[in-house]
């Protein structure tokens, strides 16, 4: 995936950097759950249901914990003529990290059986704190 990151030094207070500053730190000491899904030649997924389907019911179990939910969609590789490292990556933000763990654990059958519906792909997973 290709991410552009900047740093804005204004210390204008009308900048959108420094509007956006406030989400950023609201946003710290979040746990990040990322679910990565590594490219290879030959691997089937499908976006639409990952977006419409998998990922909102993932949420629904949830619930309060939940801050938001990211999907992300890879289009390359941060070095040219170089293969994709991931197809797609879906990420939830959330406030606990046992409250997660506990609402995941009793459902985790199901959001496995899941996983046919769209894709081939044995998804590798991150656990993280954000710290900005």
């Amino acid at each position: 995936l290709l991410t552009i990151c900047y740093t804005g030094l204004s210390q204008d207070n009308s900048s959108p950097i420094i509007k956006n500053r406030s989400s950023a730190v609201a946003e710290k000491s979040l746990i990040k759950v990322s679910i990565m899904y590594p490219f290879s030649e030959n691997t089937e997924f499908d976006m639409e249901y990952y977006e419409t389907k998998h990922m909102p019911m993932v949420a629904g179990y949830l619930d309060s914990n939940l801050v938001k939910y990211t999907i992300e969609k890879g289009l390359a590789s941060g070095i040219p003529n170089t293969p994709l490292p991931f197809i797609a990556i879906g990420s939830f933000y959330v406030k606990n990290l046992s409250e997660y763990q506990a609402s995941i654990g009793p459902n985790i059958d199901t959001i496995r059986s899941d996983f046919s519906n769209y894709t081939d792909i044995r998804p590798i997973i991150l656990v993280s704190e954000v710290v900005r």
